[in-house]
């Protein structure tokens, strides 16, 4: 009997070296509890919609294995991990009243993305407030300021400890001993008394560069989903934005939703492998948000020194590119063609995948830009470190079926049969990858009756 025991525990360890090792891989997919309503019948193809057209497989194991806001360098290295909280522990709060203006309120903090110059201001500005409709402001307390100086280390460098004005603000301006080179550059903004935080990135350019504008409402989201916070995504958008970020273009998202909304639009960008770009929102509600998306490109031009090379959008942003002196074949307008607008635009009546061909074969594909300039830019997509539980706490589904279009006439170019969300550089690796939604298609946070369409 001893013999046997023995023998049967042999077998168990060969076999569990073999199918339990280090050299096997789990993954378990998320599915949401709303699909156990569902007929199995329909399940395969929500699945293929998630899993693979969204996101294509070969992207999500990867983004299991490494962290995209954090390429963990210092394991190979044998360094310790970088630390996540500012250089000193958590703190009591500087005013009384804090700890009971907090009780059972999330924090809603954000910092806005920078484009700035090597030679100009690179100025952080932050806001940090509770509650979903920002029903809380944090005044008077000490928030930390760090940045990531060399992104490949994965290393915070703590720079400052700054405290919030009546209106919960934090505006700090890097000094010129520690003024940043080129690149893209994360930031983190920590609150000391209770370790809540708020993300962006710092992007430093070279005068001239060339970027493509994509209006996220206008250009992206197709309609609301089953819940009403997960908007569909117009096939081939992905592909499109990563066509351009392959090429070597600054990608600047923007929309006139108010920025208290950015954890959720960010988390629905990353949840659909978006490419990574800045991401500009307005600052609060505005009556009139087409002026304001005018007048923040505008500044951009003239501060920033960047030039614009197409803008994407639905009909109200062709007045805005309009303004920016932007010619007819520079706008691109999803949706169906307008007569009055004919002249103004360039409509994409067969979607994004006879565009995406278009650009690829036709007259407005051109070569790469050289390394140096493509080395500045953040390769890959939204990293999942923007609180992603804004869309995945919620028992509905985390991505929906893409709308189906007609397909396009026949056309001497050919046309990509699905979506391919695969940046460029890792194909040259062998490896895998990336209008107007109805109000509150991202949230509950009411916006204006006028804007109808960020």
């Amino acid at each position: 009997v001893f013999n046997y025991a023995l023998l049967h525990v042999c077998v168990l360890v060969s076999v569990s070296s073999s199918w339990w090792g280090s050299k096997r891989l789990d993954f378990a997919l998320y599915c949401p509890d709303v699909l156990t309503a569902f007929p199995t019948v329909a399940l395969p193809h929500l699945f293929h919609a998630s899993y693979w057209e969204s996101t294509d497989v070969a992207a999500f194991v990867l983004r299991q294995l490494m962290r995209c806001d954090c390429v963990k360098t210092q394991e190979a290295d044998h360094l310790d991990s970088a630390p996540l909280s500012p250089s000193s522990p958590r703190e009591k709060w500087q005013r009384r009243r804090t700890h009971v203006k907090l009780r059972n309120v999330t924090a809603n903090h954000r910092v806005n993305d920078i484009i700035a110059t090597e030679d100009g201001p690179q100025t952080v500005v932050g806001r940090f407030m509770y509650g979903p409709l920002d029903m809380v402001t944090l005044t008077g307390e000490k928030v930390d300021v760090l940045l990531m100086t060399q992104p490949q280390s994965g290393r915070w460098v703590y720079f400052d400890t700054e405290v919030t004005n009546s209106s919960g603000r934090v505006v700090y301006t890097i000094p010129k001993s520690k003024k940043l080179g080129l690149g893209v550059y994360p930031i983190k903004m920590v609150v000391k008394g209770d370790q809540t935080f708020a993300e962006a990135y710092l992007t430093v350019l070279p005068r001239g560069m060339e970027c493509v504008v994509f209006s996220i409402d206008g250009s992206f989201a197709a309609s609301v989903s089953i819940m009403g916070s997960d908007p569909k995504v117009r096939p081939g958008a992905v592909d499109v934005v990563r066509h351009w970020q392959d090429l070597g273009y600054l990608i600047i998202y923007i929309t006139g939703r108010p920025d208290m909304q950015k954890q959720r639009v960010v988390s629905w960008l990353s949840q659909h492998n978006f490419p990574h770009g800045m991401i500009f929102f307005s600052e609060g509600l505005v009556h009139d948000p087409l002026r304001q998306k005018t007048i923040f490109l505008r500044n951009l031009i003239q501060e920033c020194h960047i030039k614009i090379n197409s803008a994407y959008g639905s009909m109200k942003d062709i007045s805005v590119y309009n303004m920016l002196d932007l010619s007819p074949s520079q706008i691109y307008i999803v949706g169906r063609p307008s007569k009055k607008y004919q002249n103004q635009c360039q409509f994409l009546s067969e979607g994004y995948a006879a565009h995406l061909s278009t650009l690829q074969f036709g007259h407005r594909a051109r070569p790469k830009k050289s390394p140096s300039v493509r080395m500045v830019l953040r390769k890959g997509s939204f990293g999942l470190s923007a609180k992603p539980d804004f869309l995945c706490k919620r028992t509905h589904l985390r991505r929906t079926m893409s709308v189906q279009q007609p397909d396009p006439p026949c056309t001497p170019n050919p046309k990509p049969e699905r979506a391919q969300s695969q940046p460029e550089s890792d194909k040259d690796h062998g490896g895998g990858g990336g209008g107007s939604g109805g109000q509150g298609a991202w949230g509950r946070a009411p916006i204006h009756r006028g804007d109808t369409t960020p």
